[in-house]
């Protein structure tokens, strides 16, 4: 089973907004970036999808570039806002 055919059928493929991105994770070897924003109260379900699968990629070969803060933790943690605020480096 190629890589493609193995997340469809975990369900961690729904869609795309160019299916030509399919052909390449199959035929070609990418480098891939995943953030997370270390500004919560704690990690949840919804960060590990993203972990396990970013494993399941390089396990087919392609490169993963994982972040944790930086940029990512000074936007900090949009609920309840329809804006996030730039947060300065002491107050995060």
């Amino acid at each position: 089973m190629n890589i493609v055919e193995d997340l469809k059928w975990r369900e961690l493929i729904y869609a795309t907004t160019d299916p030509e991105i399919l052909n390449v994770l199959e035929n070609e070897k990418v480098t891939f970036y995943l953030g997370a924003d270390p500004t919560g109260d704690s990690l949840h379900i919804g960060h590990l999808f993203p972990y396990l699968t970013a494993k399941r990629l390089e396990a087919a070969g392609h490169k993963a570039i994982l972040l944790i803060g930086g940029a990512t933790g000074l936007i900090g943690d949009p609920r309840g806002t329809s804006e996030r605020q730039l947060l300065s480096l002491e107050n995060h």
